[in-house]
């Protein structure tokens, strides 16, 4: 076999018949989500094979004009925003994020250099993962009651913990930021501005952040990792970062798109596909919001999303023309995991999580493992009781209930992890599972 087609059948997309066996065991048999919905497009044409449905108590099907949260993928709409404005001179990706904010809002500097709208949109502006104002009254919409008084004041007095530029940290403040100034810049609402740059000019009538009746009938019931549901998020201020709702139909169209010459927006995805920085592994870079992994003479360029209730992954070979599209309406490592393997044979489909049970136990024990502990260095697991239940909080992330299957295990619906509370009476230390990966996090004193 030649390298032309150990290549081709590297990266070429399983059948229909081939990805309904795949659905039907995951989502049926293994109960590793309620629905899934994937697209694929290619030369020939695109496709569509879904499994699942709405909700336990709605047998509706889930389908290609389903509509899901979508999460961290609307941060490739945002940067698209960011890519159609500049190739328009409406501003320029060097531009200072200081020059677009209102006055007496303080933008965060360090030795001297200034945060740009493309450190934003390659997360390379040493903002953190998440402002450290926020303080969600509801847990399971964690972004709702955040405020722009709030981001304001985040950025007024928050001090960078590396140079801007050379440190890559992902940061939901800082795609929120940025979805905020274009907003600004351009005199209207992002969603508005979604609308009216992107959705309109490519036809995806499916794709915003306010649903209309109609569209509000077509949104599945988002599921945690249990199959329990859960709140639907609202980002009102951060919206850049993670508010979008969409089809499988709709996000084909968007990779269409990319592929299409004489699209409206062709410009734009040339430079968010071609404004490129490194990230310390010479196979992989960051566009403008695009991770692009170069594997087997191809690249790879995708990004994912998760939010309470929903998974999604968005990934596409420019020199193959092929893209993929994975949504779930429930938390599930599957849906990474299923488009990366669609896209690339090389990526293995991992196993099915095993499934766990909820036990009840006095909740009076928590106080035993309430406390902090040390995972690594700058990373530290919050333990918190919140009445009858025990909560996590990792440093720079969203707090999650974690629920128990012994008196001292417990795992987590909001991804396939566990913890295990070590020692007699008081926890001396705790023992986090995730990703095949046992680590011991020590009781800070």
């Amino acid at each position: 076999m030649t390298d032309a087609n150990a290549a081709d059948r590297r990266f070429a997309i399983l059948s229909d018949r081939e990805i309904a066996e795949i659905l039907s065991a995951r989502v049926g048999e293994h109960g590793q989500a309620m629905g899934v919905v994937v697209g694929i497009v290619e030369p020939s044409g695109r496709r569509v094979v879904a499994q699942g449905r709405f909700s336990e108590n709605d047998p509706r099907l889930v389908d290609g004009d389903t509509l899901f949260e979508i999460g961290s993928i609307t941060k490739v709409f945002t940067t698209l925003l960011l890519a159609d404005m500049a190739s328009k001179g409406e501003l320029r990706l060097d531009d200072p994020v200081q020059k677009f904010m209102p006055a007496g809002v303080t933008v965060p500097t360090r030795n001297g250099k200034l945060i740009t709208l493309a450190d934003l949109a390659s997360h390379m502006s040493s903002l953190p993962r998440l402002p450290d104002n926020i303080a969600p009254a509801d847990n399971a919409d964690p972004y709702a009651d955040y405020t722009v008084e709030q981001l304001h004041e985040f950025l007024s007095s928050h001090q960078l913990a590396h140079d801007i530029g050379t440190h890559h940290e992902y940061s939901n403040v800082g795609f929120g930021l940025l979805g905020h100034v274009l907003a600004r810049r351009a005199g209207i609402g992002y969603d508005q501005l979604i609308q009216d740059r992107i959705t309109a000019p490519l036809g995806m009538d499916s794709t915003a952040i306010a649903l209309s009746p109609a569209l509000s009938a077509r949104l599945a019931h988002g599921h945690e990792l249990g199959l329990e549901p859960t709140a639907n998020w609202n980002l009102p201020t951060l919206a850049g970062a993670g508010a979008l709702r969409s089809t499988v139909r709709d996000l084909i169209t968007f990779i269409e798109a990319a592929f299409d010459r004489t699209s409206p927006l062709a410009a734009a995805f040339d430079l968010t596909l071609g404004t490129r920085r490194p990230l310390g592994a010479d196979t992989t870079e960051i566009g403008l919001g695009w991770m692009i992994e170069k594997t087997g003479g191809e690249e790879m360029v995708w990004h994912n999303g998760g939010t309470g209730g929903y998974c999604s992954f968005l990934g596409f070979l420019p020199k193959s023309r092929r893209g993929v599209v994975v949504l779930a309406n429930t938390v599930t490592e599957f849906v990474d995991n299923f488009g990366r393997h669609l896209l690339d044979r090389k990526t293995a489909l991992a196993p099915p999580p095993k499934r766990r049970t909820e036990i009840s136990i006095d909740p009076r024990l928590y106080d035993n493992y309430v406390g902090q502990y040390q995972l690594a260095p700058g990373a530290v697991i919050d333990v918190s009781r919140d009445g009858d239940r025990l909560m996590v909080q990792l440093t720079g992330q969203e707090q999650y209930e974690i629920f128990p299957e012994a008196e001292r295990d417990f795992f987590l619906r909001i991804v396939d992890a566990q913890i295990t509370f070590e020692g007699s009476g008081q926890a001396e230390s705790l023992t986090l599972y995730q990703s095949g990966q046992r680590v011991q996090a020590p009781r800070i004193p």
